[in-house]
């Protein structure tokens, strides 16, 4: 199995209240890539408990069952439009494949 982990960092917002909508609807689209990428067998979201943290702000981790099927996952048509998402809202991005 690979575990795909990736951290976010968002662009600056006006308030927390922007900042959490922005976060919000960043889990909800990638929460709903589960039910679009078949290859995509684990996946969980969570937001920094300090919405104002000077470190990353949000992490995603997910599961495969081989380097083959992450690399499906990188170039599902789903997967693509999350990341003109990610692009618009995020200034920063780490990322750490790893098996177990």
């Amino acid at each position: 199995m690979i575990n795909h982990v990736v951290l976010f960092k968002l662009k600056e917002y006006k308030t927390t209240e922007e900042k959490q909508k922005v976060l919000d609807e960043f889990k909800s689209k990638l929460m709903n890539l589960k039910s679009l990428i078949h290859e995509l067998k684990f996946i969980e979201v969570g937001n920094h408990i300090q919405i104002n943290s000077p470190s990353y702000d949000l992490c995603l981790i997910t599961h495969f069952e081989s380097e083959a099927d992450l690399e499906i996952y990188k170039v599902h048509p789903d997967h693509l439009k999350v990341v003109e998402f990610v692009k618009k809202v995020t200034v920063d991005r780490a990322a750490v494949d790893f098996e177990f």
